[in-house]
Formats: structure tokens, C-alpha cells, sequence
């Protein structure tokens, strides 16, 4: 029986993890891989990281920590967890496993929508990425490509609009554009709003630096970029605790103040809740909140 079970293995389950172990508590980290979304980083031909607030420095200190500790990981997916009886829980693996904990933290993130299109594979992190939350500083003076129908994308439109040179964005129309972020991007004098059009290819040579697009009445159009994003929807890995606690509309897990979610005992961190901003340092933060939590809840058990 462990005192923690975390549930993934990037930023918000790596701290987790390392909060947990310097607070003696007997923990398990399990996840297919560490690291997470920080895995995924934009590369550029002329990029200076000097401009970017770098999370991932800090998490990969922690990953190789827990690479370390061996007995601290189990390097596997999580299927399921159940709520004991008594209050315990069990976390099922894919692989078959069950392990046993007075508390769990779900820390699995999301994942975004793929365009599912030629090039979108292969120039990944390469020109093309999906945070332009994250990169933005990076594109002063370029040109630029938002890819996605809804507020995601309106708003790192809106976000790159106020460095970029130019921004194509690809894909909203109907109510969205009734906004105020929609109607100022539609008066803005270096953005086109590409209607009702369709992302079909992404081009390069080493790295992306065009998107083709089918138009609404069937031509191609091609769009030269020097980063292109996709900001469609996120989806929040919450499907093996979704008939445990409670979630927004988007599946994301409600958590309070303190991380803790509708169950006592389970807690949750990171891009898979409700916080705001899908952020490394964020996730960081929260991951960091909820081992804390965890650990005041599991105090009268240690």
C-alpha cells in the first residue's frame, strides 16, 4: 500500500512526484513516459531561447532525479482508478497491474486535436507546434498561422497579433467572430481571417514555412509562415477517473483551492483540471499545491 499514487509523469506529475519524496512519503509516479508535453518544444532555424521563460529547464532537473529513483516510477498507462471500500484506492494499469494507495493525484494533462493532414507529423515542434501561448515572443516581425475554429485559436491569434508582422487565421467563423476578441481581430490591419477554410498540407524544407489551405469554393491557397500553430481544442486525459469525480463540460476534473477534487483523497494537477492556462511553470506550480495537499491530507495516516 503506497501513501501517494501520481498519475503522469509531466511538469505537474514530475513536481508532484519530487515534493512527495522530500516529504518522506512512500510514492509512486506512474506514466508512460517523463516529461510530458515538454518533450514537444518548438525548434526554429534562427531561434533565440534567451526570449522564452524555459519550464523545461526545471523539469528536466526533476526527471532526471526521478529517473534516478527507480523504485519511485512505474513506466506504465493507467486505465482505471477505483475508489475502495475503505477509502483506499486501486490504479489499473494497461498492462494489467493493479497498485494500491491511500491517495492519488492525477496529473495525465491533455492532449490537442490533430489536424490529421500531410506534413503536420513530420515538422512537428519543427516550425509547427501548439502553444502560441508559450511562443509568441519568439515571432516578432514574422509571419504567422493560427489554425482552429474557436477561443483557443482567437486568442493566440490575438497574442501573436501584437508582435507579428502578419497573422493568418485559418478556420473560425459563425459566432465566434461576434466577439470582442473576434471583432478586434477582423479590424486588426495584419490579420486575415480565413473563413470556413480548410488546412489541407504543411510544407517545408527542414522546417515548416508554408500551410496549404482549401478554400471555400475548392481552389488551394498556400500561406508562407515562419511558425505555424495549431490551436484547436484541448482534450483532457480524465477518462480513467470520469465516472469518479466531478468535470467540467470539457472533461476537465474540478478542483478547489487546494487541488482537491469531488472525492477525498483523489487530487488533481495540471492541464487535466480546470486552472487556467495550459502552462509549464503553471503546471509546475499546481503540481507542487497538490502534493502539499495531499500530504496534509494524508498526515494522520503517516
Amino acid at each position: 500500500m503506497y501513501d501517494l499514487i501520481i498519475i503522469g509523469g509531466g511538469p505537474a506529475g514530475l513536481t508532484a512526484a519530487i515534493y512527495a519524496i522530500r516529504k518522506r512519503l512512500n510514492v509512486l509516479l506512474v506514466s508512460k513516459d517523463l516529461g510530458g508535453k515538454t518533450n514537444y518544444h518548438l525548434e526554429l532555424p534562427d531561434q533565440e531561447s534567451h526570449q522564452v521563460i524555459r519550464g523545461v529547464d526545471l523539469v528536466d532537473r526533476f526527471r532526471r532525479e526521478l529517473e534516478y529513483l527507480d523504485f519511485a516510477r512505474h513506466m506504465e498507462p493507467v486505465e482505471r482508478v477505483i475508489r475502495n471500500d475503505d477509502g483506499t484506492f486501486t490504479v489499473q494499469t494497461k498492462g494489467g497491474a493493479e497498485l494500491f494507495a491511500r491517495a492519488v493525484l492525477v496529473a495525465t494533462g491533455s492532449r490537442q486535436e490533430w489536424l490529421n493532414v500531410p506534413g503536420e507529423r513530420e515538422y512537428l515542434s519543427k516550425g509547427l507546434c501548439y502553444s502560441a501561448l508559450s511562443y509568441a515572443p519568439l515571432f516578432i516581425d514574422k509571419k504567422t498561422v493560427v489554425i482552429g475554429e474557436g477561443e483557443l485559436a482567437l486568442r493566440s491569434a490575438g497574442e501573436l497579433a501584437t508582435v507579428a508582422a502578419h497573422v493568418h487565421l485559418v478556420g473560425p467563423s459563425g459566432a465566434i467572430l461576434d466577439t470582442p476578441l473576434g471583432q478586434k481581430l477582423q479590424r486588426a490591419e495584419n490579420v486575415t481571417i480565413l473563413q470556413d477554410h480548410r488546412v489541407v498540407r504543411v510544407l517545408g524544407n527542414g522546417y515548416a514555412n508554408k500551410v496549404v489551405v482549401d478554400t471555400p469554393g475548392g481552389e488551394e491557397l498556400e500561406l508562407a509562415a515562419d511558425g505555424t500553430f495549431v490551436e484547436r481544442s484541448l482534450i483532457p486525459n480524465s477518462a480513467m477517473v470520469a465516472d469518479l469525480v466531478e468535470l467540467d463540460r470539457q472533461g476537465r476534473i474540478k478542483v478547489d483551492w487546494g487541488n482537491r477534487t469531488s472525492v477525498p483523497g483523489l487530487f488533481a494537477a495540471g492541464d487535466v483540471t480546470s486552472v487556467y492556462a495550459e502552462q509549464v511553470l503553471i503546471a509546475v506550480g499546481e503540481g507542487a499545491k497538490a502534493a502539499l495537499s495531499a500530504y496534509d491530507y494524508l498526515l494522520p495516516y503517516l
